[in-house]
This record gives structure tokens, sequence and C-alpha cells, in this order.
């Protein structure tokens, strides 16, 4: 509490301090008269950096009041603008922020491209999984959310005395867009809120973001069609059949062709490019061409951009990356300058008419009740108890940056004058700034039932998961018995991690004669290929596994690549681990040196990779198919076989292999020996935290904890009894020139007559 009253009394007179600075700084740039005869570029970088500043300073005060920032941003627009600034200061104002239309042009700009940045941003943090996975219950929501105060905000607008309408003749376009401001949630506000109060695994948090989510997309195609009336003036029946159409075949082309055309806009641009940030670049330009095409159906640009985000959130690569860069540039520019505009273009002195006071409270009243009534209803239809309705009418009641930017496009195209659009923005900060306080009021009020605690443990597994860091996976391939089984197992986690694959054929070429080196290159290509089909043979026969266990899932494209050798193979693997790709499964022979330990060419492979490298060696029978697998995982309680457990539950999940886990005392544990009482239940910890993860995957797992045998000769001897054909060990690198994984895996290495998986942890 200290610290927040010491930043506000900062705040108090740091404010008023940077203004003042800035305009002495600036004062120069502008004219003596305190207006400009024409555009400048110094006033227009001083407006933004003055946005920036403010935005950043009241956001940061919002913060630690426990309100969403944006929310400090539009405060600082209303500042700034003509309701306190301009009322203190006019001359002042007038210099900083003239009413010149070339200079406002400019700011302006950087506004509606920040409307689309925001826009691609929203896309991104959109999780349709989850809005799929709750469809039944967040529809009934989002529906009966949206229907009762847009259905409250039309009524209002159609009975709104005509000398409060920027036109009458265009009533029934300014009710739609009144009736839209009134009925969207700000999935962001939202989501950001019950994040915040660490609700967002919880049942009903996850169906408040969800049905925000269904809200946010409803919401912007509703807006594109209202924006393509308005620009009519009036209800047109071609003009809506070829809206609502357009936007029909717009939405059902981004998501079947269209999202695989940008999830392979991006892998090309990644690994063809070398330059800095390619792929931010292409994330650019295909937000820029998919609003282009929703403008030139007749809706507005905001669509193209949010679908945009959706597809490009989706990637399977450099998802975490892209959305880190974006955010970092919409958060720190984009996001402060719309808002301040917004705010500077509200005029709250219009609230001293009694008629336009009335008209905010009456839309404030009738936005919360119609948004609470709607989500409530939508609850208790669903099943739902009354706290848990409660809870989602509180939780949808969030306006903020949606209402915003709805009623920034209505003053654009004429259907909403500078004293509806300062009434709708005072809706939306008053809504936003209650819902945090009303939400967490009832959320506290909300029991936790035994599956939702069960489902949020192994959610927060999930969260520190080994196996959840990576994105992608190199296979180097060089069409041995080896590569075939790192082929395999690439393909189970494809199927059940939904990983793309990159092939790295390593096989050398013929370089005796031109037409050998081509026709050694078309053999490459081949090999290439056959590997390649390997991978999704194997994805594909778990997925039909995965369907017949589980309910199919909404996802199970494959994706896999091939990446040509071309150039030497220790760049190759560098560029490689710098394109994203984060784990490589390396199946090469020969595994073993001429001398002993890993032969040189998969010793330097290791060397030049930076990821994580996970070694597959073939070695006797193996079955056909892969759910006549036995797979033995080495345990010792430590964190790396714990990790490598986690890696053999994969590939048994995917396959239905069975799978056992061998207890061995790891020889790095040897200097801290336990109790003599204690030394016959000492693997039971590892066993327990091997059922956890084991519960995660589903997988079923048979323990087993032999008595006085070395590590290796347990497991080799385990192995050989149990008729199993494949081992999984997890590995820590030693330090030194050569390669070695320490005593256990450099024996196994040598003397394993069975096929085998060390995992770098």
């Amino acid at each position: 509490m200290t610290t927040r009253v010491n930043f506000a009394r900062h705040l108090s007179w740091g404010v008023p301090l940077v203004a003042s600075c800035v305009l002495v700084t600036c004062a120069p740039a502008f004219a003596a008269d305190g207006k400009s005869p024409g555009p400048s570029e110094a006033l227009f970088l001083t407006q933004i950096i003055i946005l920036v500043v403010f935005g950043r300073l009241l956001g940061e005060a919002m913060v630690r009041i426990g309100q969403p920032s944006i929310m400090g941003q539009i405060i600082g627009g209303i500042l700034l603008g003509p309701s306190v600034f301009g009322l203190l200061l006019p001359d002042a104002q007038s210099v900083l922020f003239p009413e010149l239309d070339t200079q406002k042009a400019m700011a302006d700009a950087v506004a509606q491209l920040g409307i689309l940045f925001l826009l691609l941003l929203a896309g991104m943090e959109t999780d349709l999984a989850l809005a799929l996975r709750l469809r039944r219950a967040a529809v009934g929501v989002s529906l009966t959310g949206i229907v009762f105060p847009f259905a409250l905000g039309f009524g209002l607008g159609e009975f709104l005395p005509s000398s409060l309408l920027p036109n009458p003749d265009t009533r029934l376009v300014t009710s739609l867009f009144l009736g839209t401001a009134l009925s969207i949630s700000s999935v962001k506000i939202v989501a950001s809120v019950v994040r915040e109060m660490d609700f967002m695994r919880r049942d009903v948090g996850q169906l408040i973001v969800a049905s925000a989510i269904i809200d946010d997309t409803i919401g912007w195609v509703i807006i594109a069609v209202t924006f393509s009336l308005a620009e009519e003036g009036a209800v047109d029946l071609g003009t809506l059949a070829r809206s609502v159409i357009g936007t029909i075949a717009f939405m059902a082309f981004s998501f079947t062709i269209g999202r695989r055309i940008v999830f392979e806009v991006i892998r090309w641009t990644n690994d063809k490019f070398k330059s800095d940030l390619p792929v931010l670049s292409a994330i650019i330009a295909i937000m820029g061409a998919m609003a282009i095409i929703t403008n030139a159906i007749g809706v507005h640009t905001v669509l193209g951009a949010f679908v945009a985000g959706i597809l490009v959130g989706q990637s399977p690569i450099l998802t975490r990356q892209i959305e880190g860069q974006l955010r970092a540039l919409t958060t720190a520019l984009f996001m402060p300058v719309f808002f301040g505009l917004t705010g500077l273009h509200t005029d709250l002195s219009v609230l001293a008419d009694p008629s336009i006071l009335l008209l905010a409270v009456a839309l404030i009243v009738i936005a919360s009740c119609g948004k609470f009534g709607g989500a409530f209803a939508g609850g208790k239809f669903g099943g739902f108890s009354n706290a848990e309705a409660m809870a989602l009418g509180c939780g949808m009641n969030a306006r903020g940056s949606t209402e915003v930017i709805v009623a920034s496009i209505g003053l654009s195209v004429g259907v909403l004058d500078e004293r509806l659009f300062s009434v709708i923005v005072a809706m939306a900060v008053v809504t936003t700034m209650a819902m945090p306080p009303t939400l967490r009021w009832a959320l506290a009020r909300l029991p936790m039932r035994e599956k939702e605690k069960e489902r949020l443990e192994l959610e927060a597994f999930e969260e520190k998961s080994f196996i959840s860091r990576f994105e992608r996976i190199l296979l180097a391939s060089d069409h041995s018995p080896s590569s075939d089984l790192a082929a395999r197992i690439s393909g189970h986690f494809v199927a059940l991690r939904k990983m793309p694959v990159t092939v790295l054929d390593i096989s050398e070429q013929d370089e005796e004669t031109t037409t050998g080196q081509e026709g050694s290159k078309t053999e490459t290509k081949n090999q290439a290929e056959q590997t390649s089909r390997r991978v999704k043979e194997a994805a594909e026969m778990a997925v039909e596994i995965q369907d017949k266990i589980e309910e199919p899932g909404e996802d199970n494209e494959i994706h896999v690549s091939i990446r040509n050798k071309d150039g030497s193979l220790e760049d190759i693997l560098a560029e490689s681990a710098e394109k994203g790709h984060d784990i490589m499964f390396v199946g090469i022979e020969p595994t073993n040196g001429e001398n002993g330990g890993y032969s040189g060419q998969l010793t330097a492979m290791i060397s030049a990779f930076k990821g994580t490298t996970a070694i597959v060696a073939s070695r006797g029978i193996l079955p056909k198919e892969d759910k006549d697998l036995r797979i033995l995982v080495p345990i010792s309680g430590t964190e790396r076989s714990m990790k490598a457990a986690e890696f053999a539950f994969i590939v048994a999940k995917a396959t239905g292999a069975v799978i056992t886990a061998v207890y061995f005392r790891d020889p790095t544990q040897a200097a801290s020996l336990p109790r003599v009482s204690d030394a016959g239940n000492v693997h039971r910890a590892a066993f327990d935290q091997l059922d956890q993860i084991a519960s995660f995957y589903k997988v079923k797992v048979e323990k087993v904890a032999p008595q006085g045998a070395a590590p290796e000769l347990a497991i080799l001897k385990h192995a050989c009894k149990g008729r199993f054909n494949l081992i999984v060990l997890g590995v820590s690198r030693r330090a030194g020139k050569e390669i070695s994984y320490g005593s256990v895996a450099d024996t196994l290495l040598e003397t394993a007559d069975r096929s085998f998986v060390f995992v770098e942890t």
C-alpha cells in the first residue's frame, strides 16, 4: 500500500513536469502564435513521446491498483484532451494538439496501424482450442451475453432523440453501432484479469475466457458487416449480402486452406532468410494482405487483422518468439498512441449537458445489466450454479479496448459524433474498471471441485514439463536402420505434440563426376522423401490409435519438410538451432567410434547443434509395428531420468506399447547413501514421481526395483529377461573435448545388444 501511495504521489507531480519539459524543449519547433503553419515532424514526434510517456506512467498506476494498463492510457489521453488540459491551459493544448488536418493525420496514421497490430496480437492470444473444448457452454454464455445487451443498445439507439444523433437519416446504423458497442466483451481485458487472479485454469475461469473469445470473434464479424452498412449510409440488401457472404467465404478459406498457407509462409521465411527478424516481416505482410482482402469484400480491415492473428498463433513453430516481438512493439508504441488519441477525442465536458449525462448513465446501466443478465442466464441454462453464473456475468462485463475500437470506427465513418463517442468511451472505462473487483468478489466464493483439482494438478505438470519446451524437431538421417527408428519416434511426437519435423539428409554424395553428382543428389532427395514418408506413416498410425482411445482431435495436420545439405554439416546444424529447431533426433551409423566412445561424425554433430539431442541407435531385431515395441526406461530419481521417462511415455502413449521402469542408483548419488533402515525404500519416491508423470499421459507403467547389481548390469539384465527391444535413458553431457554421458550411458553404448535412445536433459 505504501508503494502505491508513493507512486501516486510521484505521478501527481511527475506527469505535469514531463509535459512542461516537453513543451519547453519543443516550443521553438512550433509557431509563436500557437499555431503550426503546416505539418511538423517535431510536433508529431512530441505528440508520440507524450502519449507514450503518459500512457506508460498512468498505465503503471492502474496496474498498481489492480486495473488493466490500457485504462491508464485512455485516461492519459482524456487528461491531455479538451476535458482537462484543454480546459486548464487551452492555448498550450492547441499548440500541442492543433486541429490542423494534415498534422492530425500523421498521428492518426500511427493509431490506425495500431488498431491492426492490436487485433493481430489479440488474435494470436485467442486460444481456439479452449473455445472448441468448451464450445457448448461457451457458445450459450456468449450468445445470450451478446443478444441481451445488443437488443438493449439497439433499442436505445432507436428511441434516442434526433437531436442526439449525428445524422437522423442513418439512425439504423447508429443503433447497430450502439448495440455492438454494448454487447462485446474485451477478451484481452477478461483474460488478463482472470490470469492475474490465477483463475485461468479454473473451470469458470476457462469458461469466461472461452466465452470472451467467441464474443470477440462474433463481435468483429458484426463490426465488419456494420461498417459496410455505415459506408453505404443505409441498409442495402445487395451490400449486406455481399458483406455477409464475403465474410463467410473469407472465414471458411482462412481456417482451411489459408491456415496451411500461413504456416508454410512462416516456415519458408524462417528457413530461407538469413537476415534479422524475417518472420516478423512475413507476419506483418500476412496481416496487411488479409486486411486488404476484408476491405475489398466490403468489411473492415480489423477482421482481416484479427483472423491473421489467430492463424499466426496456431503456427507450430516460433509462436513464442513471434508473440514476444509483436507484443513488445505493440505494447511500447501502438497501444499508448491509439488509446491516448482515443482519450484525446473524448470530451467529457459534454456530460455537463443533463441529457448527455443521463444518456451516459443509461448506457452504463444498460451495458452492465444487459451483459451481466445475458451471461448469467447463459450460465444457468448451461447447468451452472448461482455462484458460477454470477462469476460469468461479472467476468463478461468488461469492454475496454474492443468498445474503444468500435467507437473509433463509428466516429471515423460519421455514424457517431463527438458526444456519442465520448459517452461510449466513458461507458467502456467505467465497466472495465468495475470488472476486476466484482470478478474477484465472485470468484472468491467459488469452491474447488475434486475433478477440477485433479485437472489443475495435471495442467501444472504440463507447464513445467520437459517435453513442452520443444517446438520443432530436426531429424538427421543417413537412411540406416537407426534413421528408420528415429523417423518412427519422430512421428510419435508429431502425432501427440503437434511438433513439425525437418528431415536433414546427411548422406555423403559422390563427387567424381558432374553426372554422378546430379544422380547422387536425386538419390539423396528420394531417400529424404522416403524418410519423410516414414515419419508421416508413424504419425498417422499414432493418430489412429489416439482417436480410438480418446475423442478425435481437432487438428491432426502432420508437418514434415526436407532440408537440403547445402553446406558444411556443422554450419547447417548451428543454423537449424537458430531457426527454431530445439531438439535433434540423430539416427546415424556407426554410433560407436573405431577406438571406442562415440563416432567422429556423431560427436561433431552433437557439438555443433546448440539444442537438445536425442541419440537413436537401432540394434537387434525391432518389431515391424510400433505397437509391438517393449520399452524399458531406467530411472534413478534424478531429474534427467524423469525427463527421459516423459520422453518414453510419449512413445508408449502414441503406440500403445508396453513400458516398464527399472530403478537403479545413479553413480553420482553414491556419496549420499541412505541409512540402512531406508535402503529398501529409496526407490519409492522415484516411483511416486513416475506415477504422476504416467497419470498425466494416461500410460500404464510397470515398475521394477532390482537389488544388488551395478546400474549397467541391472539395466541390460532386465532388458534381456523382459525381452525389451528399446531402452530410453536420460543423459547429461560431461565436460571435456570427447563426448561422454557418464559411465552408465557409455557402457550401454559399448555393450547394449538392443536399440536405445539417449535423451540429453
